[in-house]
């Protein structure tokens, strides 16, 4: 059985309304109703929380569901996240130093240039974006 569904039996076993379920674990309405319906997935925090709420345990809450699981690997993987982001800001300062050598060598070359310009503001914009993620 999938985790929303197993979420939206809880809180109806649970007689609660998916606006107290938001209310209890600090949430908004839609987010509850996201999660029950698998737009969306919850983070572990928020497991734990209905778990209590529901009375239920984590293993009843999550076998079966791999997709859920895989979120929550994705969410919780520091080493893969931490490397991600030394990568991004290894390869921006890579272009960023291919950028000012090439300027050296190839001066008159402006459409290369530009390229290289382009391809390092790209990279500036994942590194941020990884950044930004990663809080």
């Amino acid at each position: 059985m999938e985790i929303g569904k197993k979420l939206k039996d809880a809180r109806i076993k649970a007689e609660l309304t998916q606006e107290n379920v938001a209310e209890k674990i600090s949430v908004s309405r839609q987010t509850i109703s996201n999660w029950e319906n698998e737009k969306f997935y919850p983070d572990i925090i928020s497991v734990i929380k209905l778990s209590d709420l529901y009375a239920i345990s984590l293993d009843e809450l999550l076998k079966g569901d791999s997709r859920m699981i895989e979120h929550l690997e994705e969410s919780t993987n520091i080493v893969k996240s931490n490397q991600r982001l030394i990568g991004a800001i290894i390869i921006n300062i890579l272009l960023v130093v291919l950028l000012v050598v090439l300027n050296m060598f190839i001066p008159n070359n402006y459409f290369f240039l530009i390229g290289v310009f382009c391809l390092t503001i790209i990279s500036s914009a994942v590194l941020l974006y990884q950044i930004i993620r990663k809080f």
